[in-house]
Order: structure tokens, then sequence, then C-alpha cells
């Protein structure tokens, strides 16, 4: 099957899930998650009319957007933000969606400041309370969000999550719906906030988070097939 015939059916899987919840299917963005995908994949995604694309390392995101270049693509980082990383990582990408921790939040500002420009982010939230994960606990979020809000560099948008994997979509439900109840608490604790982003559910489950009120979905695997095997 070729990408565009994938992104067909991705699309017609979101307009169903949307259906489902009432909503409509213009709400979702997709996001191809393009992690050890070769530019030419990309490109051909692009072609078949997707234009907003997700990278883990910011390395890897350096060398693909030079690469295609001539395209206009809308790059949002999705993997862990090493601090280190900072400088290349407000250069190369329009949406950071993996702020996690006060230091990452105050970095992340001060490179901007020098761009001067405004970056549009997300907060990481762990929901599961997995050691392995990545993500603000809930209850440390407010103080997170708080911090964030004072850096006027930073523009948040919402919240995103990576759930536990579990084979049986349905399982991960509950975990999607606790990130849609964290962001309505926190909308009301911080009304100045403009939390209307909720990045969650990937190419297995993506469904399950739409029915859910995720507002990016990141698909990989459904879009692109299998990853490249490392050499």
């Amino acid at each position: 099957m070729t990408i565009k015939e994938r992104l067909t059916q991705i699309r017609e899987k979101i307009e169903k899930a949307a259906q489902k919840a009432g909503r409509a299917p213009e709400e979702i963005k997709l996001l191809g998650a393009s992690k050890t995908q070769p530019p030419e994949k990309i490109r051909e995604a692009f072609e078949a009319g997707l234009s907003l694309f997700g990278e883990n390392y910011v390395q890897e995101a350096k060398k693909k957007k030079e690469a295609l270049k001539d395209l206009p693509i809308t790059w949002h980082l999705i993997g862990y933000l090493q601090r280190n990383k900072a400088k290349d990582a407000v250069k190369i990408f329009h949406m950071i969606e993996t702020i996690d921790r006060k230091v990452i939040a105050s970095e992340l500002a001060k490179r901007v400041q020098k761009l001067g420009k405004t970056l549009p982010v997300l907060i990481e939230v762990n929901v599961g309370g997995e050691e392995t994960k990545a993500g603000v606990l809930p209850e440390d979020l407010p103080f997170l969000i708080e911090h964030v809000l004072s850096l006027k560099e930073l523009k948040l948008s919402g919240l995103m999550t990576i759930p536990p994997y579990r084979e049986d979509p349905e399982e991960v439900r509950p975990f999607f719906a606790r990130l849609r109840e964290l962001r309505d608490e926190m909308q009301e604790k911080f009304p100045e906030a403009d939390l209307k982003e909720l990045s969650m559910g990937m190419s297995h489950d993506f469904h399950i988070a739409i029915e859910e009120g995720a507002t990016i979905v990141r698909v990989g695997t459904a879009l692109f097939g299998p990853r490249p095997k490392k050499a």
C-alpha cells in the first residue's frame, strides 16, 4: 500500500471517530510521526496532502528540514528534549510538544528571546505514572503551567501525553480521558491560558484518543509502514 493510500485510510478513520464523538473532523490535526523515516517518504506524504510532521530527535530533524527546505512543512518536536539541544530546537520546530520541567522551559524561553519570536509549546504529562516515561506528574502540573505562563516567549497551547502501551486500545481510553480532565481542570485554574490542544493517540489507538478529545494525533507506522531497521 502506498503512503497516499494509507493517508486516505487514516483520514477516513479520523472522520469516523470524530463523528462518533459528535465532533467535526476538521478539529483534529494529523501529525506524521516521521522518526527514522527518510526525507523521501516525508516528501511523498507531503505530496499526498500532509504538511504536519513530528520528529523525536533534534539532530535528525535538522538534517531532514534541510533536505526538505523547499516544502512548507510544519515541524513539531514530539520526543524528549535535552537542555543542550534547546538552541537548535527553537530554530527547527514550530512547536515543542514535550515541555516536562521548568529548566527546559526557561532554556527555551532564553533561546527564543534571542530570535525575537514566540514559540508555541505543549506540556507533556505522564498520566500513567511510569518511571521510564518523560512527562510531568499530574500533581506537579499546576506548578509547571504557572512557570510556563510566566515566560512571555512561550505560548502554552495545551497538553500532550504518551500513555502506557496496551494491546487493546480500549484499555488506553482512561489515560486519554484523564488528560482531557486535567486540561479542563487547568483551564479553569488558569483562565488566562488557552489550553485548546490535546496531543494524544498514535497508530493503534488514535481513534480512541479522538473520541476522548484529541486535537492532534501522532501517527507513524500506520502512515509510513514499519520503521526502517537500523543498519
